[in-house]
């Protein structure tokens, strides 16, 4: 995507500056009152700044378009507002940018990257090659090129010189599953049905376990008439990820026979489905300030590509900008399997902005219009369950839990989170039931989801004093699945202590403290076992640390107490509440 020389350092000199995608602990809220521009050009400047250090990428745009007001001849300016502006979704901003950025550097690969994008948009293919080949050089500049290069082939009905270009993508074998993809979507628009079929079932055949691959071969095949080998695409994925939402919706049209329809049926639709691919492999390789980029201009040719919508909307809430991913999740198709998903995530994200009587108010009327909806239902019950009001967050799993019937591998989280709540209400064994029953469920391949039941589950056990050897054997099993999970090994040296094994406590929990040295609870089980083991003073030190930490109000004065007169004799219940991730 870079271009050559320094174009793309400061491209992502300002996405870093904007926390574009970082996991930073702090919520942005988008500015909602009319901004006024500061008197001076520095002012603007340092007012984008703030913005974007507060990743409110609205205001961040809006102060970088005062200041390129300010000075038009700046280029490293114009570079910042052109990358702000993408970043915001403001396209036509940076179109603009784009345009003044070529004129005076024509080596800026993602300006003329973006104008090509256009050009595409505007069906002027010509165009969009010649903007896309002076783009710059690079892996990524390259793929991106050839791959956009074959659609505008494809929109002016050049479909051998499409392949053409295709073809020269060889080598690695992400280069080879893009070629024979997009291979298969060009042959396809053009009605060469044999030669799709065989690009198309290629790339299937190399990544079974891609929801986006799944869906267009299942649907090039109902299309063709072959609904049993559809069933069975969507049947193979439905196996390793139980009740997506497309495959659902697929598996009930195939089952009543219906023809699919196409997905990319334009070169627009297949532009931006290369740059939604490509902005998936960089989320995966947490290359989160691209693919942002990726899915905005994606987005701006197809805004009906839902899992662009769904995707764009995850990556701006995992970058804690919750106000820009609300935004998002309502522009999802009404007509999209996908809309439920983004209409819960909307609900959760305004919990996380601290609206909570919105949230509840927004899920309890997808529950109204939906009474059967069980992913609303949980949605109630996690918000219930964050804001630690675990009776009602109790209710809302057993509602969802009833509306079931047969669990599934795709239900066990319900039994999870509702075994949270129970055991915070003191309905231990009932919460018990429901944490075994999310184990009996829940897929071998989920891994690190797995420890963090086994994690509560075992800790929980634990701390009762009840099946110490089954209880330990689960915990250490949770850190053989998440060794670097600080809480999952405060909780494995929790165990030891609670056991009179404090040498073994004293060991996890120096580890858990490596990982999580901010954490008020693992500095106060610290101090506990140093306490035990005779470091009276060290055990002072990490319960300061721990008071200094901002623990929960109830663990504060347990920990001050501890300071003032150290530990009773024989060990006290618990000094503090385990960190039990998920809880």
């Amino acid at each position: 995507m870079n271009g050559r020389g320094r174009s793309g350092t400061l491209a992502l000199a300002l996405l870093i500056a904007l926390n574009v995608g970082a996991a930073a602990q702090a919520t942005t809220t988008r500015t909602t009152e009319p901004l006024e521009p500061a008197d001076s050009l520095e002012g603007n400047y340092l007012a984008a700044i703030v913005a974007g250090a507060g990743r409110d990428l609205g205001a961040a745009s809006t102060y970088l378009r005062e200041a390129i007001k300010g000075d038009p001849q700046n280029n490293d300016l114009l570079e910042r507002g052109f990358v702000a502006f993408l970043a915001d979704g403001s396209m036509n901003d940076a179109f603009r940018s784009a345009e003044k950025l070529i004129q005076r550097d024509p080596s800026n690969g993602l300006a003329q990257l973006a104008i090509g994008i256009r050009a595409i948009k505007q069906k002027s293919y010509a165009t969009a090659r010649t903007h896309l080949q002076r783009g710059g050089r690079g892996r990524s500049a390259d793929i991106t090129a050839t791959l956009l290069s074959a659609w505008s082939y494809a929109g002016s009905g050049q479909t051998n010189r499409a392949l053409e270009a295709l073809d020269r993508l060889k080598g690695e074998a992400s280069y080879n599953l893009f070629r024979d993809y997009h291979a298969g979507l060009i042959l396809d628009m053009a009605g060469r049905k044999p030669d799709a079929e065989k690009r198309l079932k290629s790339a299937y055949d190399a990544e079974k376990t891609t929801l986006r691959l799944v869906d267009l071969w299942a649907r090039f095949q109902a299309r063709n008439g072959d609904f049993d080998g559809a069933a069975a695409t969507y049947g193979g994925f439905d196996r390793l990820l139980p009740n997506h939402p497309i495959v659902r919706d697929g598996l009930a049209r195939v089952a009543a026979k219906e023809p699919l329809a196409r997905t990319v049926a334009t070169p627009q639709q297949g532009a931006a489905e290369v740059l939604y691919g490509l902005a998936s492999a960089g989320n995966r390789q947490g290359d989160e300030a691209a693919a942002l980029l990726y899915l905005r201009f994606a987005l701006y040719l197809d805004p009906n590509h839902d899992l662009a919508v769904l995707t764009l909307g995850d990556i701006l809430e995992r970058g804690k900008q919750l106000e820009d991913a609300v935004a998002v999740y309502k522009t999802m198709p009404a007509n999209s399997p996908l809309r439920p998903n983004a209409e819960i995530q909307a609900g959760l994200a305004l919990e996380a902005l601290g609206k909570s009587d919105e949230a509840v108010k927004h899920l309890e009327g997808l529950i109204a219009a939906k009474p059967d909806d069980v992913d609303a239902l949980s949605a109630l019950g996690n918000v219930y369950r964050s804001r630690k009001r675990f009776t009602e967050a109790a209710e809302a799993y057993d509602k969802a839990i009833a509306k079931i019937g047969a669990p599934g591998r795709a239900n066990w989280d319900l039994f999870y989170f509702r075994g949270i709540a129970r055991e915070r209400i003191k309905r231990w064994a009932e919460g018990e039931d429901d944490l075994r029953k999310a184990l009996e469920l829940m897929p071998e391949a989920l891994g690190r989801e797995r420890a963090l039941v086994l994690n509560y589950l075992g800790y929980s056990l634990v701390d009762q004093h009840l099946k110490l050897d089954e209880a330990l054997g689960m915990l250490r099993r949770a850190t053989e699945l998440r060794p670097r999970d600080g809480y999952i090994i405060d909780s494995l040296g929790w165990a030891y202590y609670r056991l009179g094994r404090y040498e073994e406590a004293v060991r996890e929990l120096e580890r858990a403290m490596e990982l999580r040295p901010s954490d008020p609870v693992i500095n106060d089980h610290l101090g506990d076992v140093y306490w035990r083991v005779g470091r009276k003073l060290e055990a002072t030190f990490q319960w300061n640390s721990a008071r200094d930490l901002s623990p929960e109000p109830e663990d504060l004065v347990k920990i001050k107490k501890k300071i003032e007169s150290g530990l009773e004799e024989p060990p006290s219940a618990n000094a503090a509440d385990p960190k039990k991730d998920g809880g």
